[in-house]
């Protein structure tokens, strides 16, 4: 059973939604604990929750995430879309609606530095082949005659450049890139 928290700010508004979750079998409208909040208000104004399905008004934002919101539906979102929703949310899920997922997708938001493609030096594609040869650190320095703490240098400038979190996956993105031939 799905413990429901219903948040608005008209009580007309209040009562809908009451009704709405409480004609599903697998829901129940509380005002104690809950496992999602069905929200009709501004963010700002909704009780913190571990999982909240904000109605009309909302964009989606990284704070917006950190408060619980899992979904934002807009004003006239169907009887199923918001029981829906409330699964979803209570499932531990996100909900995007198509409209505002093409707005995300479509935003013109500049990438981080870590994933611009950033072009590996002579040296660092060097160190990337031997890496790809399984060659630890002190065998790479001994074969380019520099210190280990060049090497080092070097491996994280390449996880860095490929946007890699480790040597294999390293090696694995400069396979892809054409950077390394096997």
């Amino acid at each position: 059973m799905i413990r429901v928290r219903i948040a608005a700010s008209s009580a007309v508004v209040r009562a809908g939604l009451e009704s709405l979750v409480g004609s599903s079998p697998a829901m129940t409208v509380t005002d104690s604990y809950a496992d999602v909040v069905l929200a009709a208000m501004a963010l700002d104004e909704v009780p913190p929750a571990a999982a909240i399905v904000l109605m009309g008004e909302g964009t989606w934002s990284s704070e917006a995430l950190r408060q619980g919101v899992r979904a934002i539906l807009p004003a006239d979102a169907s009887a199923a879309e918001i029981l829906a929703a409330i699964e979803a949310a209570a499932a531990g899920m996100a909900v995007i609606d198509p409209r505002d997922l093409e707005a995300l997708i479509s935003a013109d938001t500049p990438r981080p530095v870590a994933e611009r493609e950033a072009p590996l030096t002579a040296r660092e594609l060097e160190v990337l082949r031997m890496l790809a040869e399984g060659a630890a650190n002190k065998t790479i320095a001994w074969k380019l005659e520099i210190s280990e703490h060049t090497v080092k240098f070097h491996v994280a400038q390449i996880l860095a450049k490929l946007n890699a979190g480790t040597r294999t996956e390293a090696v694995t993105v400069g396979i892809r890139r054409g950077l390394i031939l096997v």
